[in-house]
């Protein structure tokens, strides 16, 4: 960070954050194998103009480790702390893939806690649970080979290439193996066996606050169908398709995703 600074907030688990600037809170998630540096680019850009925070989630990067398994709604408790602990009444809040799932989550218990809500290259939060097929499969494919004792460091490389997309540079792929790399693999292992037993609460329907969706054009994970299929069932909801992008479209094309993501935050703070 340049000017940045870091700082945990207790209790325990305690949480990382990095901030900077002054202003109306914008609060940065990361996605299910990140931390809070993929906002690097981010942060000096959007604190010209708000307080701008990236989180590490509970057992990612500077963040604390917990006992026993993690429950999804755990995320999202977590994130009213760092509103309380900046004395926040509401936040802009931008997540990407997991972040952008923790967000709707948080919306649809502390809703009133929102200002607005940027949901990038994320899944739908009112999507159905895993069916007992599903979620076996799901856990098989990424839990298998690191209970089996396989490092996360030998399967960030695949990983890694099958998030970006095709025009993304060599400097992309090593941020991407570097994020996974500061895994805390036993965390990351509680992460994924947590999603498999989440349950959505959040209603499209009855979002009140000014909503973005934002999506790679080149993104495989959550692609551009399903980024529409969000805008279309939160009432006035934007879609952006950020081109030459994959599923780290933050990452990707910083420039274009700031312009577009800050754009937004200024028509939101006027309404």
């Amino acid at each position: 960070m340049h000017g940045g600074k870091t700082e945990h907030i207790g209790p325990a688990p305690r949480i990382a954050v990095d901030r900077m600037g002054e202003g109306r809170l914008v609060v940065f998630l990361h996605g299910i194998g990140g931390n809070r540096t993929n906002w690097r680019d981010q942060l000096p850009a959007f604190a010209e103009r708000f307080h701008a925070v990236a989180w590490d989630a509970r057992g990612y990067g500077l963040s604390d480790d917990y006992e026993g398994p993690l429950h999804y709604d755990s995320f999202r408790d977590d994130l009213l702390r760092v509103l309380d602990h900046f004395k926040a009444d509401k936040a802009h809040l931008v997540g990407l893939s997991m972040g952008g799932s923790i967000i709707q989550d948080f919306y649809a218990k502390y809703a009133g806690r929102v200002a607005s809500m940027v949901l990038a290259d994320t899944r739908p939060g009112f999507e159905a649970p895993f069916d007992p097929a599903a979620r076996e499969e799901f856990l098989r494919l990424r839990l298998q080979p690191l209970r089996a004792g396989k490092p996360l460091s030998e399967m960030a490389p695949a990983v890694a290439r099958s998030l970006m997309g095709a025009n993304a540079g060599e400097n992309v792929y090593e941020r991407l193996i570097d994020s996974m790399k500061a895994l805390h693999k036993e965390s990351y292992m509680k992460t994924i066996e947590g999603r498999v037993t989440w349950k959505p609460t959040f209603v499209p329907g009855k979002v009140t606050v000014p909503t973005l969706v934002v999506v790679g054009a080149d993104d495989r994970l959550t692609p551009p169908a399903m980024a529409k299929s969000i805008a279309d069932a939160i009432p006035g909801a934007k879609l952006a398709v950020i081109p030459a992008a994959g599923h780290l479209s933050n990452i990707e094309q910083p420039a274009v995703f700031n312009e577009i993501v800050l754009d937004f935050l200024a028509a939101a703070s006027r309404a």
